[in-house]
């Protein structure tokens, strides 16, 4: 036995039997002062559920009925949770009076009587009170507990509006960044615009993620980005025409086929382009009147630009007799062309033979003009006048168109002869045929001049009321 105490496993041994000691020693005043109340009674201002009652209750090794009655007594009125709690005990029995504010608490002061030390029956004799109608303590209750909840979540709170503005910062921030570099790499200013707040809202997303994230709400981040997918899918077929022209506008300002102020014609439509919107583009008409075309109509159909190329071609049929010569009508017509101030020289103007009419020898006239400084309708009238006086002045005729009457047979025709006569007799002298002489002046005050009407068309934009809001996406950038 020496030997063993002696060995090294003995001093392991005393070793650990020592700290055990040592650990009783100090957990003796805890367990002291534990033992004041039973394990499992609440303080009197506890406002939680009644916790599971302890399973006995120790007086002392004998307990009497005035020491188990007291024991018990003192423990109800501590709990707070009766009113005018009455303990009384014959030979071991335990009676319980008294009112509890709840079955659960006159449940629990049975089971604490129950499991007291030399306790043989209790008799719960407790009333439970039924609360007022007009007891607004559980209305309180709830409201403590939210004031609560939100204490405790208050930090999340804070931390997810701290990560919300710093998202909302980056996000202008980079949506700034991205405008500017796009404008100055000449992108148009709504492509510019919807990749710019496209960046923005990623920014913002990904911080909305690291908040549900954060505070424990993943499925709800996952929500978010499905959502925005299926959003998008939903807004685009509710909204298809919409969606369509929005996206013909982009298109549009891409593509670039027209700017403001040029001379288009979209589907059959001829005036000055005024503006380009996310949903049509405005055209001012010869006739003063805005129109404005869907965006979609516009990227589906033919334009024809007649500003984007200055030199515009024109031409015009002229007719003279059979009688006359052709190739003299021809210089006699390029001579006109070539005099007229408007008429560019190069491309050089053409005099071609059409066609043999019923009575006339068709001439179609070919000629080139500058579209922004002169109207070709304005041109083309005075060419036309200055042609019809030098065919005057030289003496070729132009006559006029020959109809062709065919009667049904068997119609009967009465010819009187006096108009016959006087029909078939030559004339003493034929007719003089006055012709009125036409004016050799480029442009007459009919014609009001030749420049073009892009300039009144455009004082006319200028006051009128412009029928489509929003920005002008063929605006250019601004710096």
């Amino acid at each position: 036995m020496k030997r063993l105490w002696n060995s090294p496993k003995a001093g392991a041994l005393n070793s650990i039997l020592l700290l055990i000691i040592l650990a009783s020693w100090a957990a003796a005043p805890a367990v002291a002062r534990a033992q004041e109340l039973p394990i499992g009674t609440p303080t009197p201002t506890s406002e939680e559920q009644p916790p599971v009652a302890p399973e006995s209750v120790d007086v002392q090794p004998t307990a009497r009925d005035e020491q188990i009655r007291a024991r018990l007594q003192s423990i109800l009125e501590a709990t707070g949770w009766f009113v005018n709690p009455q303990v009384e005990v014959r030979e071991g029995v335990v009676f319980l009076r008294g009112q509890a504010e709840n079955a659960e608490f006159k449940t629990w002061a049975g089971d604490l009587a129950r499991r007291t030390q030399d306790v043989t029956a209790v008799v719960n004799k407790m009333e439970v009170t039924e609360p007022s109608i007009w007891d607004f303590q559980p209305v309180l209750n709830g409201l403590r507990e939210q004031g609560r909840t939100v204490v405790r979540t208050a930090p999340i709170i804070v931390f997810g509006l701290l990560v919300l503005l710093i998202s909302w910062a980056a996000a202008r921030l980079a949506s700034g960044a991205a405008r500017n570099s796009l404008r100055r790499r000449q992108w148009s200013p709504l492509l510019a615009d919807l990749a710019a707040r496209g960046a923005g809202f990623v920014i913002v997303l990904v911080g909305l993620y690291i908040i549900f994230q954060v505070a424990g709400l993943t499925s709800i981040a996952l929500t978010v980005l499905g959502g925005t997918g299926l959003l998008g899918l939903i807004l685009g077929i509710a909204f298809q025409n919409i969606t369509e022209n929005y996206l013909a506008g982009i298109f549009l300002s891409i593509a670039n086929p027209f700017e403001s102020g040029d001379l288009v014609e979209i589907a059959g439509i001829l005036g000055y382009v005024q503006r380009l919107t996310t949903r049509a583009t405005i055209l001012m008409t010869l006739d003063g009147n805005h129109v404005q075309i869907p965006n979609a109509t516009v990227y589906k159909s033919t334009i024809h630009n007649y500003t984007s190329n200055p030199n515009r071609r024109i031409d015009f049929v002229v007719g003279i007799g059979y009688g006359d010569s052709v190739s003299a009508a021809q210089e006699m017509t390029l001579k006109v062309l070539q005099d007229h101030p408007a008429v560019l020289d190069d491309p050089e103007p053409w005099v071609l033979v059409e066609s043999l009419g019923a009575s006339t020898v068709n001439l179609r006239v070919f000629f080139w003009l500058d579209g922004t400084q002169y109207s070709w309708q304005k041109v083309r009238s005075s060419l036309i006048r200055l042609v019809k006086g030098a065919f005057q002045n030289a003496g070729i005729a132009m006559p006029g168109e020959t109809r062709e009457l065919i009667l049904p047979d068997r119609i009967p025709i009465e010819l009187y002869r006096a108009a016959r006569a006087e029909r078939q007799a030559p004339p003493a002298h034929p007719p003089a045929v006055e012709v009125a002489e036409e004016s050799e002046t480029v442009s007459t005050n009919a014609e009001g001049g030749l420049h073009s009407e892009a300039q009144d068309i455009e004082e006319q934009a200028r006051r009128a009321r412009m029928p489509e809001e929003g920005e002008d996406l063929l605006k250019p950038a601004d710096d």
